[in-house]
């Protein structure tokens, strides 16, 4: 086992070395899904162009594509196809993975979610921090109904005093200021590692002025369904929102793609669609013809409601995490207090289309457009780090 580490050590270091005299890397934990950790690597990507992007894992099939006009450095983790399709099997490997990549830049601007922050930035760095660790310290939400009992469960739990061990010296002895990405995960970073972070809230990147197309197999008019985007995840809470829907006249269009396709949809209703992997126009054509955006999980921050407000879409979200930074109620959408399907049912009975004002709604996208998030990104840069 010795040997087999030490190999993978070296292999690392010599893999990690390219683009030495670049003045400025981006780091990632790993690009192998879409979601909004990912959105906002794509928008550092545009902010500092000429900057290769280090991650422990890339599958280009299975994150956003606009990834492939950007230099990727990966670890050999990224050799091994199995992994890169189901990274959180990696989870014994990463933090070796993790702490030995090697980013050899006087600048790298890391984007974590809980791995990223402990690569080896040779110069100076700063985290923009999506949230602790999810699975270290909000283990029951992460893994929802699968949170005890599961073979999931048990393995986190094992693993958990040595990962938290290592996520912390990470954090801690590498002397890297922190960005939050809302308020609540300012509040967390304080919590678990001591840090008082200021915070910049990630950017919405949709054109609503670009092609639009429609979906396959999703034949209904203009406004005549609620709209689920998400990666599918226990915590994301999509199986109650199907279960909110089931027997009722309302429907659900959900896009996402994750561990939990293949349960959700057994058994789903008629009056619900599953779709995933869309092109960007389709994805403008699902916010430009749903009735409202429905977020009903715990998000750190929560970038759909603010997708859905650049078409002038409300948002019926949960009261809780990084919504409470992006919706102002009775103006850019309403709140529930709980995810369950009988709070999701009464809200969606309740819902008012009529009473919003969609160009408010999209006056209040505009404020978390990415010329905000680049002037913010760059002058904190400025001030803190150059």
């Amino acid at each position: 086992m010795y040997v087999t580490l030490t190999r993978l050590g070296r292999a690392l270091r010599r893999h990690s070395s390219p683009r030495s005299h670049v003045p400025i890397a981006i780091a990632h934990d790993y690009l192998t899904q879409r979601g909004g950790a990912e959105r906002v690597v794509l928008a550092l990507h545009r902010a500092f162009p000429e900057a290769p992007i280090y991650t422990t894992m890339y599958d280009p099939e299975t994150t956003f594509p606009e990834f492939r006009d950007a230099h990727i450095v990966t670890s050999p983790l990224n050799k091994v196809a199995f992994l890169r399709r189901r990274h959180r099997l990696a989870l014994p490997l990463l933090p070796l993975a993790a702490g030995l990549l090697r980013v050899p830049a006087p600048l790298t601007i890391v984007s974590s979610t809980g791995w990223a922050h402990g690569f080896q930035a040779t110069g100076r760095s700063v985290v923009y921090c999506h949230s602790p660790a999810r699975w270290l310290y909000l283990s029951d939400q992460y893994l929802g109904d699968k949170a005890e009992g599961g073979l999931t469960a048990k393995v986190l739990a094992a693993l958990r005093p040595s990962l938290t061990r290592w996520d912390r010296w990470s954090a801690r002895q590498r002397h890297q200021p922190y960005i939050a990405n809302s308020t609540v995960v300012q509040r967390r970073i304080a919590s678990v590692y001591g840090i008082e972070a200021p915070t910049i809230f990630p950017p919405h990147s949709v054109d609503r002025d670009a092609d639009q197309e429609r979906i396959p197999g999703v034949e209904w008019e203009n406004g005549d369904f609620f709209l689920i985007v998400s990666r599918l995840l226990p915590y994301k809470n999509i199986q109650h929102a199907i279960d909110a829907v089931r027997g009722t006249s309302y429907r659900l269009l959900v896009i996402g793609a994750g561990p939990m396709e293949k349960e959700l949809r057994q058994n789903l209703p008629d009056n619900v669609r599953l779709v995933g992997g869309l092109a960007e126009s389709q994805m403008r054509w699902a916010y430009a013809h749903c009735a409202a955006v429905l977020a009903v999980s715990y998000e750190d921050f929560g970038i759909t409601p603010l997708e859905g407000a650049a078409f002038g879409k409300p948002t019926i979200a949960l009261h809780a995490g990084g919504f409470l930074d992006t919706i102002r109620p009775g103006e850019t959408g309403v709140y529930i207090e709980k995810p369950w399907p009988a709070d999701i049912r009464e809200a969606l009975e309740s819902f008012d289309g009529g009473q919003f004002d969609p160009q408010a709604i999209r006056d209040h996208a505009e404020t978390f457009g990415y010329a905000r998030f680049e002037r913010e990104i760059k002058a904190y840069l400025d001030e803190h780090v150059s």
